[in-house]
């Protein structure tokens, strides 16, 4: 996976506030390049150092594995949820998910500027990959 498409996954979910949530291919969407699959890539093997547990399916099912550690941040940050939380969180058993509906990101006009210079960032940067070097550029 290239490095520029990992960085801009990892900025778009540093903007993602607390108690929001989007689906991973909400990520792809606003960064106009790859899939749900490659946002969950990225964050499976890159991101731990930002708030993974905002970006889960389009189900509202939190990531397979961390759901204990995701329902903890979820509570903590006030993320609306459905179903029976309470006795997960107790027991481990119950199905609960986030509500995605209440939950979506919402970004604002300064979010939006951001996306933006992100996005065309990366753009820029896969393009100047995709162009050879034939060490004829001024």
């Amino acid at each position: 996976m290239r490095a520029e498409y990992v960085e801009a996954v990892l900025a778009v979910v540093d903007l993602i506030p607390a108690g929001s949530a989007v689906a991973y291919g909400d990520v792809a969407e606003l960064l106009g390049t790859g899939g749900p699959r490659q946002v969950g890539s990225v964050l499976s093997h890159y991101g731990s150092g930002v708030p993974w547990w905002r970006v889960l399916r389009a189900s509202g099912l939190a990531p397979d594995g961390h759901e204990s550690q995701a329902l903890e941040f979820y509570l903590q940050e006030g993320t609306p949820l459905r179903g029976d939380y309470r006795g997960f969180a107790r027991t481990g058993e119950g199905r609960w998910r986030v509500d995605l509906t209440a939950a979506r990101w919402a970004p604002s006009d300064a979010d939006f500027d951001a996306l933006d210079g992100i996005a065309e960032r990366l753009e820029a940067s896969l393009r100047k990959l995709s162009v050879p070097d034939d060490g004829m550029s001024v």
